[in-house]
């Protein structure tokens, strides 16, 4: 497998956004099994100042269809900050799913060098080139959010563990040879 911005992108996004997937599975599953509903996790939150599961859910999937689009030179799709439920956020990252699975790779040509600026707050902007923007600002934050919501999860009490965190790179494993 030759390296690529659209390979080091969508063979990131796209096994981890199944992950979470997973991950929100389980804890549906946890909540039951303890007689909880289990969209109270979508507002569970590690710190009262920390976002809560749902905008951490939101801002994950939001960093993959970003970096779909403006690496690809598009403007991102708006999806509504409105999920309010464990299904309503799956739905989400299935559309995801679907928005970052859509971009051909040959979209990507040029992707390294193109420009990526997109304002921050407060009079602050974001300016960088691709292979910056995708290392230093989309990945980092997209890790942050699906381990923080992997952590509310914990959090929560739901039973899982870094195996299930790392499941997308089960292929590699394997036992050692004698």
């Amino acid at each position: 497998m030759s390296f690529t911005m659209y390979s080091m992108a969508m063979d990131t996004f796209v096994p981890l956004l199944g992950t979470l997937s997973t991950l929100l599975d389980k804890g549906a599953e946890h909540m039951k099994a303890k007689g909880l509903k289990p969209d109270a996790l979508a507002e569970a939150r590690l710190a009262p100042d920390m976002f809560p599961l749902s905008k951490q859910v939101q801002i994950a999937c939001d960093q993959a269809k970003s970096v779909a689009a403006r690496l690809t030179g598009q403007e991102p799709p708006k999806f509504e900050d409105n999920e309010q439920t464990l299904d309503e956020l799956k739905t989400r990252i299935r559309r995801t799913l679907d928005y970052v699975k859509s971009v051909p790779s040959s979209a990507y040509q040029g992707a390294e060098t193109r420009r990526v600026g997109f304002p921050l707050m407060e009079g602050y902007a974001l300016d960088m080139d691709g292979v910056q923007y995708l290392r230093d600002w989309a990945l980092p934050n997209f890790y942050f959010h699906v381990v923080t919501a992997y952590d509310i999860l914990r959090s929560q009490g739901v039973q899982i563990g870094k195996q299930d965190y790392l499941a997308h790179a089960g292929y590699a494993i394997r036992s050692k040879a004698s």
